[in-house]
């Protein structure tokens, strides 16, 4: 598919645009709901304890965790096929007012197996953007994207660590730390990483807005 992309540097970039690079899972796509319905019919829960999946499966009868190695296999097969999650609530409205004013990119941790079904995914929800597929942490993906870009550039991220990770390899890129699901803020502290923690996308987009504009 032509909008999947490996690397950072093969990803069209307009030098003369600024930039939005915005993670998938629990950002653009409601991940927690789209597992827990995956893991219904199986007799199996997802219990909101902690932000983490290892150790957080159980079997609902027994309330009995399942092992790690558990876990990963229904990973690998909730994303093997995964193409119809929901998106995270005004994430559209505000991609919608924000595409005018710079360009952006989905950088997922997908593997390239994985990738067509998020790609179909962003699609279905009418967001044809590029997908860079990365494993790890994305600071290294970031500063290349940024780096090919117009000065100004932003990153979405729910994981503290990879706005760490932007923080350490494109300091100029303005971090921006936002939890999808409700459910799951108070299970995460505000990254110390991020120049704001969103509440929500239109707080995100009024924040770019600013920036962009002011």
């Amino acid at each position: 598919m032509s909008d999947l992309y490996i690397t950072a540097d093969t990803v069209p970039i307009d030098a003369n645009r600024p930039l939005l690079i915005v993670d998938a899972d629990e950002v653009l796509l409601r991940f927690v709901a789209g597992l827990e319905a995956f893991l219904d019919p199986k007799g199996l829960v997802l219990d909101l304890t902690s932000y983490r999946l290892h150790g957080n499966v159980r079997v609902r009868a027994t309330g009995e965790p399942l092992l790690d190695v558990e876990v990963t296999a229904l990973l690998e097969e909730f994303r093997s096929d995964l193409d119809d999650l929901e998106a995270v609530e005004h994430a559209d409205a505000a991609l919608a007012e924000l595409s005018p004013l710079l360009q952006i990119v989905v950088l997922s941790n997908v593997s390239p197996h994985q990738a067509p079904a998020r790609l179909r995914n962003l699609q279905r929800l009418g967001w044809h953007l590029p997908l860079l597929c990365n494993a790890g942490p994305k600071g290294p993906a970031v500063a290349v994207l940024a780096r090919r870009a117009a000065p100004t550039a932003f990153f979405v991220d729910d994981i503290g660590q990879h706005l760490h990770s932007a923080a350490a390899n494109a300091p100029a890129v303005i971090r921006i730390h936002l939890v999808g699901d409700d459910r799951l803020k108070p299970l995460l502290p505000p990254a110390p990483d991020a120049h704001l923690r969103a509440e929500d996308w239109r707080e995100v987009s009024t924040f770019i807005r600013a920036r962009l504009i002011g």
